[in-house]
């Protein structure tokens, strides 16, 4: 195992004498990212894009280098497919609102998979129900691997739009995105990618991967909550309408209409988010200082541990593969006889902190047959002897519940 210790990055995590394994619903921010955030509303805090004294212009020019830092850090073609919002739901909902209800039609199909995030399945549920598209759910297998057989299926002639998480955020597996693109762009389709649980944990290319769109949230890559970003490629987001209207999204605006500014701004209303922009960007940089093979690796070292330890627990079932590479840092299982929501309340009583519930993937749970599970999920600044604390609070757990084992 490696040992080193990366707690002294997090304020949060030297100062609370907690275990925190909810890094899938948010993670923590390094000092660094807290103090980028700070700087800019000591230093630079005026309205960017708006104003022509040097205060506003330094706020444009922090906010315009974040926009660069997101489209390198994910391979983007120009900073001008970046588009800024609150987070991945506001992202994906975009695409629903502006590509969706004004490309789909009665006729069409909208393939999602079953183990996606709500914020990735009701966006299109409504498309469906305003423009008489069907919406066909892409089965997996109970590890979450979509087979060959399942993608053939349920991408056809009729396709117009794939809907897929490049990782679950309960299983933990990482889908083939560059097969369903592939797949999909010969029948004419687009692939949306929820990247809230990729982005973090891993390299991410949109053009190797051939995605068309992709969302994703600062506040799971240790940047601020209420940022996110929504990649798109710019002949798609130059021919559709704006989602929002208002300030800063127009060129002109008249009595009998206006012009629209062009992309990324027309998709960017009113006063932005530039210092949580700006701490994204100081979170992104983080991160390409420990470097991807670090992270995958710790993470990989901690998930296998938990997978081990947990496992070895005949009460005990893991949801999903039972590789921990096939994991992504996330580890959800359940106990006999107890449920999550207990679980949850015992381990915090522990000191541990994990997430309880069905994950905002009802569909999945209930196509596995389980109703809830708990989540551990990791992050590279997790340590073994958390891990170890985890099993040995949940071996425990049963007795404590009354089983006496």
């Amino acid at each position: 195992m490696t040992t080193d210790n990366n707690r002294k990055d997090f304020p949060l995590l030297q100062q609370m004498d907690t275990i925190y394994l909810d890094n899938a619903a948010t993670a923590q921010r390094p000092s660094c990212v807290l103090a980028a955030v700070q700087e800019f509303y000591e230093q630079k805090n005026a309205n960017p894009l708006r104003g022509f004294y040097p205060l506003s212009l330094e706020a444009t020019e922090s906010y315009q280098e974040a926009r660069k830092t997101v489209q390198e850090f994910i391979h983007a073609k120009e900073p001008e497919e970046i588009i800024f919002t609150r987070n991945t739901t506001e992202s994906l909902n975009l695409v629903a609102y502006s590509y969706g209800l004004n490309f789909l039609k009665e006729g069409d199909e909208i393939a999602v998979t079953i183990m996606e995030h709500h914020s990735n399945l009701l966006p299109w549920q409504m498309v469906s129900r305003m423009t008489g598209a069907k919406l066909h759910y892409l089965e997996c297998t109970s590890e979450g691997e979509l087979t060959d057989e399942e993608l053939q299926k349920g991408i056809n002639e009729r396709t117009r739009l794939v809907a897929v998480a490049q990782v679950s955020n309960v299983l933990g597996c990482v889908n083939p995105i560059r097969k369903i693109t592939e797949m999909a762009h010969r029948v004419g389709a687009v692939v949306v990618v929820d990247g809230a649980q990729s982005v973090p944990h891993m390299p991410v290319d949109v053009q190797a991967l051939d995605a068309d769109f992709l969302a994703f949230s600062g506040h799971k890559l240790m940047g601020p909550m209420g940022i996110g970003c929504l990649y798109g490629k710019r002949e798609l987001l130059e021919k559709m309408p704006p989602f929002l209207t208002g300030g800063e999204m127009i060129d002109s605006v008249h009595r009998d209409g206006a012009v629209f500014a062009p992309v990324p701004q027309k998709f960017e209303a009113g006063t932005v988010n530039a210092a949580g922009a700006v701490g994204l960007a100081a979170a992104i940089r983080y991160l390409q200082e420990k470097g991807f093979d670090y992270i995958q690796k710790k993470e990989l070292e901690l998930t296998q541990r938990a997978m081990e330890g947990l496992g070895a627990l005949p009460y005990v079932h893991i949801l999903g593969s039972k590789d921990p590479a096939n994991h992504t840092g996330i580890v959800s299982f359940t106990i006999d006889g107890v449920h999550p929501h207990d679980v949850s309340e015992i381990l915090s009583s522990d000191g541990i902190d994990v997430r309880a519930g069905h994950h905002c993937a009802q569909p999945l749970l209930e196509y596995l047959g389980v109703r809830s599970s708990t989540r551990a999920s990791m992050m590279f600044y997790n340590t073994p002897e958390e891990i170890d604390a985890l099993i040995e609070s949940v071996s425990t757990i049963r007795r404590r519940m009354g089983y006496g084992e």
